[in-house]
């Protein structure tokens, strides 16, 4: 038989970083999660991942017992990344950040496609080049 879900909880941590210090710890605690075997679970899974941001989505059952889903890293963290800033811009329209090419916004948009709400890569670069250009990013 099916164990009954009671919560489902999302969080967003550092692969291969995560401690049991708030916010993790505040958001898990109240779910009856333990938290130290979770953060050593999750950092065990995100090893390869470190340097990203990855969302992860928690089912936790009747019983206390839980599953998570890792998700793929961020976009606005992929781009960073593949510019090498620290940040986005506070005013996009007007100071940019940096300039990404048709190549890399694919990588990006291949990478991020099973988290994605499009059916091919062509409609992922769209949504991909839409966060760029918040962030003060030029597509070239």
């Amino acid at each position: 038989m099916a164990k009954k879900v009671t919560k489902k909880i999302k969080i967003i941590a550092p692969a291969g970083k995560a401690t049991p210090a708030p916010p993790l710890g505040t958001t898990l605690g109240p779910a009856g999660i333990n938290i130290g075997e979770f953060v050593k679970k999750f950092n065990d899974a995100t090893r390869e991942m470190v340097g990203d941001t990855i969302p992860c989505v928690i089912t936790i059952y009747e019983d206390r017992s839980y599953d998570f889903e890792l998700k793929t890293p961020l976009a606005s963290g992929l781009i960073l990344k593949m510019l090498k800033a620290e940040k986005g811009s506070g005013k996009p329209n007007t100071s940019k950040i940096g300039t990404i090419t048709k190549d890399q916004l694919r990588a990006i948009a291949e990478q991020k496609l099973p988290d994605l709400n499009a059916t091919d890569v062509e409609a992922a670069m769209k949504i991909i080049a839409g966060t760029a250009r918040s962030m003060g990013v030029d597509v070239k």
